[in-house]
């Protein structure tokens, strides 16, 4: 008995002495792990997709000219924001799927964002999507090539176009409910085939979706970033002027 009482006393001993030693190291670890925690909880919030909501990105002629479009994908794709980019050409099928999507209840949100062309297919998609029972939440045109007229339901239109350039402002009709900003940028040195690719204009362009799509206040940080930007926007009372109708 009394060697098994020897080794019960020396593995007692033993293990009380690993205990002393490892508790500074647990309590590091605790301390670390508390740390660690909000930044994993912080990185799954920041990913988490918002529910519900679905831009549509529509590039100009020959899908050569509005790579810029692309970025701002991928930018925004980067926030977990569902996006749909393709040719201005397949505006109508957009339209029909955006719509299936709305009805169904997977969507709640819908964004569209043209450049060239695919700007001047913006009002028709609108008008169809109104149409089709599915209003439009947010749509922002870069640089029109055509005149255009809107109709139909929209939360907020956004018509960024070059007035020195071969961009046009747009028009309303006695059909169209929502908002519209025609804000001219030709003083601020973007042309044409830049402004969707010229960083404080998709600052813009995002700042203005988030708005939407993550419920966050509008700030165009580029207006601040760029005074030639904020200055290029329209005063209430000229040509330019934004234009607001009610239902």
């Amino acid at each position: 008995m009394k060697p098994y009482r020897r080794t019960t006393g020396y593995l007692d001993r033993l293990f009380s002495s690993c205990r002393a030693r490892f508790r500074p190291l647990r309590a590091t670890a605790m301390a670390l792990l508390l740390l660690v925690l909000p930044i994993i909880a912080d990185t799954a919030n920041a990913a988490a997709p918002p529910p519900g909501a679905h831009v549509y990105l529509l590039r100009g002629v020959l899908n050569i000219f509005s790579l810029g479009l692309d970025e701002i994908a991928a930018k925004l794709r980067a926030q977990g924001i569902t996006v749909t980019i393709a040719n201005y050409l397949s505006w109508a099928s957009l339209a029909d799927e955006a719509a299936a999507e709305y009805r169904s209840g997977r969507v709640q949100t819908i964004v569209l964002v043209g450049h060239s062309s695919g700007a001047t297919a913006l009002p028709d998609m609108v008008a169809r999507l109104d149409q089709l029972g599915a209003p439009v939440k947010l749509a922002i045109g870069l640089d029109s090539v055509f005149h255009t007229s809107l109709s139909g339901h929209v939360g907020r239109y956004i018509n960024f176009y070059v007035a020195n350039g071969v961009g046009t402002a747009v028009a309303t009709t006695s059909q169209f409910h929502g908002a519209l900003e025609n804000v001219d940028v030709g003083n601020s040195g973007i042309g044409h085939l830049t402004i969707d690719k010229n960083e404080m204009m998709q600052e813009r362009v995002i700042s203005a979706i988030d708005a939407v799509v993550l419920s966050r206040p509008h700030s165009p940080s580029a207006a601040r970033k760029n005074p030639g930007v904020r200055a290029a926007r329209p005063r209430l009372g000229t040509a330019n002027a934004a234009t607001t109708a009610n239902e």
